[in-house]
C-alpha cells in the first residue's frame, strides 16, 4: 500500500502568477510547486536557452585547464582522454575528442573496462599511452579519488586534467592535477552541482572554443550533452534543462551517422523526448559498458560509415537485450535473498559472480520495489564488488562514509553509489547500515509515497492538458510528469491483461465521459486491489498522448489506485 500525498496549493498565488504570465491555473500551481513562483522564473523554465548556461570560469579550475590545453595546441602535444564505462563518461569521451579535433589536436582515448580494470583511472594504460608520445591526460566523469594514479602519471612526465562530478569525501586527499574541475571541488563556486560528467566535459570545451574565438561550435556538441546528461539521471533542472531542452531540438535531423543508426535501431522516428533518450538511447549505450567495453559507443559515435554504424547500433541493441535478461535473473535472485530478511531497513545481499554489469539495476528494481535503500553485491574470490540505489529523503553516500572502515573503496552520490569490500564483511556491514537506516530513516517514510501534484476533476481532464505539459518538458529526475488525482471513475469493463504483466481497462465517470488507462507491471502492481467491473475507484496517474494510425488520444498511465467509498 502506498501513501497519497496531496500538494496543497495557495489561490492566490496561483492568481497572481496566472496574471502576469497568461498560463492556465493549473499550469501556474504546478509551476509553483517546483519552485518557479514569478515571472522570471516561469519564463527561464518555459523557455530554455543558450543565456541560461552559467559562465565556465565560474568552475574551480577551469582557467588553468584552458591554459594547458592551449600549450598542448601551440607545442603539437598528444592527449590522451580517460573515459569511465558509463553513458556520460562514454558521451564526454566523444565531446572533447570533436572539441579537441576542431582545434588540430592530436587525441587517443581510453574507456574503462569493468571486468579488467578498477573504477577510474589505472595507471598500466597511461603508461603505454606515455611511451607512445602522450604528454596530456584528460579525464571523463572519473579521477577526483585517483590521488597515485595522476602522481605516477606526473612522474612520467603527463600533465593531468579532471572532469568529473562525484561528490568528495571529506577525508579525500585531492590529486595534483593540473586542474580538478569539478562542481563538488571545497572551493568551487559554480552554482549548480547537477552536471552530468559529460556536461563537465561540456563546460570544458565551451571554455576552451570560446577562449580560441570558436564559440560557434559549441552548440552543435549540445547533442551528445543533452543525451548523456538524461542517460546519466541527473536532476533535469537548471543547467541540465537548458542542455536537455536545446540538446534535444531537431535531433531527428542529426547528421551523427552514429546516432541516425541508433535511434534506428531504437525505433526513434518522431520528435525526440527525454523519455526516448531515458528509455530507450540511453539504455543501448550504457549497455556496451556494462555486458562488453564501452568503445563500442565512442566507435558508433564517431563513424563516418552509415554500414559501420548500423552494424555497430544492431551491436549495441543486442548487447541492451543480453543485459535485460541477466538483469532480471539476478533481480530475482536479489528478491529472493532479500525476503530471507525480517524487515530490513536497508537492504545489502549477496550473489557469487552475479554479472557485474548489471548489479546496479538490480539493486535500483530491489530499492523500488521494497522501498528500502539497497546494494547488491557480486563477489568473485573473496572480493565483493557493489553497487548501491537510495529511496527518496536518504542520502546514501553519508550512509556508506558511516561503514567506510569495512569498505576497501566506495564513490558515488547521494542516490548511487558504487563500493568493493571483502566479502567476509558483508554480514557486518549489512547490520551496521541496517541500523543506520533505522535511526534516520522516520517511520512514516518507509512506505512509499505518491505525491499528487493536483486534483483534476473528470470533466476538465482531456488533451488539451497534454498541450499545456508540453512545456514542462524534458521531463526526467528532478522535473517529473506530474502526477493528478481524478476520483468518482468506474471501470467499465474486465482489464485486458498484454504481455502476462500489462493491464488496459476502460473508465467512465458520472456523467458517461470515458477514459482510457493503462497500468504497466499492473498483475504484479495490483495484488490485492479489486478490479472487478463497475468498481468505483480514485485513480492517480500520469496524462499522455497515445497515438496510433494517425488518431490521438489521452491515455492515463496509472501510478495506483484505490476503491472510492
Amino acid at each position: 500500500m502506498k501513501r497519497w500525498t496531496i500538494r496543497k496549493h495557495d489561490r492566490d498565488a496561483i492568481s497572481k502568477l496566472t496574471a502576469v504570465t497568461g498560463v492556465q491555473p493549473l499550469i501556474a500551481a504546478l509551476l509553483i510547486a517546483r519552485g518557479y513562483d514569478d515571472e522570471q522564473k516561469v519564463r527561464e523554465f518555459l523557455s530554455p536557452a543558450i543565456e541560461h548556461l552559467h559562465e565556465p570560469l565560474l568552475m574551480h579550475g577551469m582557467q588553468e585547464a584552458v591554459d594547458r590545453i592551449k600549450k598542448a595546441v601551440a607545442d603539437r602535444e598528444k592527449v590522451l582522454i580517460w573515459g569511465d564505462l558509463d553513458v556520460d563518461g562514454t558521451t564526454g569521451t566523444v565531446l572533447l575528442r570533436k572539441a579537441f579535433s576542431l582545434l588540430g589536436l592530436k587525441t587517443d582515448y581510453h574507456i574503462t573496462n569493468r571486468f579488467t580494470e578498477n573504477r577510474g583511472i589505472n595507471f598500466g594504460p597511461l603508461e603505454e599511452a606515455r611511451n607512445n608520445g602522450y604528454t596530456l591526460l584528460v579525464s571523463v566523469d572519473t579521477g577526483t579519488s585517483n590521488f597515485d594514479e595522476v602522481a605516477k602519471a606526473k612522474a612520467i612526465g603527463m600533465d593531468t586534467i579532471i572532469c568529473d562530478h562525484h561528490e568528495i569525501k571529506d577525508d579525500t586527499i585531492l590529486p595534483d592535477a593540473v586542474a580538478l574541475i569539478n562542481p563538488f571541488h571545497p572551493d568551487s563556486k559554480y552554482p549548480d552541482t547537477n552536471l552530468a560528467g559529460v556536461g563537465v566535459a561540456f563546460k570544458l570545451a565551451h571554455a576552451l572554443l570560446r577562449d580560441l574565438g570558436m564559440e560557434d561550435a559549441v552548440s552543435d556538441l549540445l547533442k551528445i550533452a543533452a543525451i548523456g546528461t538524461v542517460a546519466d539521471v541527473v536532476d533535469l533542472t537548471g543547467e541540465n534543462r537548458a542542455i536537455v531542452s536545446l540538446g534535444l531540438k531537431d535531433l531527428t535531423k542529426t547528421k551523427n551517422l552514429g546516432l541516425k543508426a541508433l535511434m534506428e535501431v531504437a525505433d526513434c522516428r518522431s520528435d525526440m523526448t527525454s523519455m526516448h533518450i531515458g528509455f530507450r538511447i540511453g539504455p543501448r549505450i550504457n549497455a556496451a559498458g556494462r555486458m562488453e567495453v564501452g568503445t563500442h559507443v565512442v566507435e558508433l559515435l564517431e563513424t563516418d560509415d552509415f554500414n559501420e554504424a548500423r552494424k555497430l547500433a544492431n551491436l549495441l541493441d543486442s548487447r541492451n537485450r543480453e543485459r535485460q535478461k541477466i538483469q532480471q535473473e539476478v533481480t530475482e535472485q536479489a528478491l529472493l535473498d532479500a525476503s530471507s530478511f525480517s524487515d530490513p531497513k536497508f537492504v545489502v545481499v549477496a550473489g557469487d559472480k552475479w554479472h557485474k554489469g548489471v548489479v546496479g539495476l538490480a539493486a535500483s528494481r530491489v530499492a523500488e520495489k521494497l522501498h528500502r535503500p539497497t546494494i547488491v553485491f557480486s563477489v568473485e574470490d573473496g572480493l565483493a564488488t557493489g553497487s548501491a540505489r537510495s529511496i527518496k529523503g536518504f542520502d546514501l553516500f553519508k550512509a556508506l562514509g558511516s561503514v567506510a572502515d569495512l569498505l576497501e573503496s566506495y564513490g558515488g552520490h547521494v542516490a548511487a553509489a558504487g563500493m568493493k569490500a571483502r566479502q567476509g564483511n558483508i554480514s557486518l556491514i549489512r547490520q551496521r547500515l541496517n541500523d543506520y537506516a533505522d535511526n534516520m530513516i522516520p517511520a512514516d517514510e518507509r512506505t512509499p509515497e505518491i505525491l499528487i501534484d493536483a486534483v483534476v476533476t473528470p470533466e476538465t481532464l482531456g488533451l488539451n492538458i497534454i498541450e499545456d505539459l508540453a512545456a514542462f518538458e524534458p521531463f526526467g529526475a528532478g522535473n517529473p510528469r506530474p502526477v493528478f488525482l481524478t476520483k468518482g471513475l468506474t471501470i467499465r469493463e474486465e482489464p485486458f491483461v498484454m504481455k502476462e504483466k500489462h493491464l488496459k481497462f476502460k473508465l467512465v465517470s458520472d456523467s458517461g465521459k470515458t477514459f482510457e488507462a493503462v497500468w504497466w507491471d499492473g498483475v504484479a502492481r495490483s495484488l490485492g486491489q479489486t478490479l472487478k467491473p463497475n468498481t468505483r475507484i480514485e485513480l492517480a496517474y500520469v496524462a499522455e498522448a497515445n497515438t496510433w494510425q494517425g488518431t490521438t488520444r489521452l491515455q492515463l498511465v496509472v501510478e495506483d489506485l484505490r476503491v472510492d467509498n
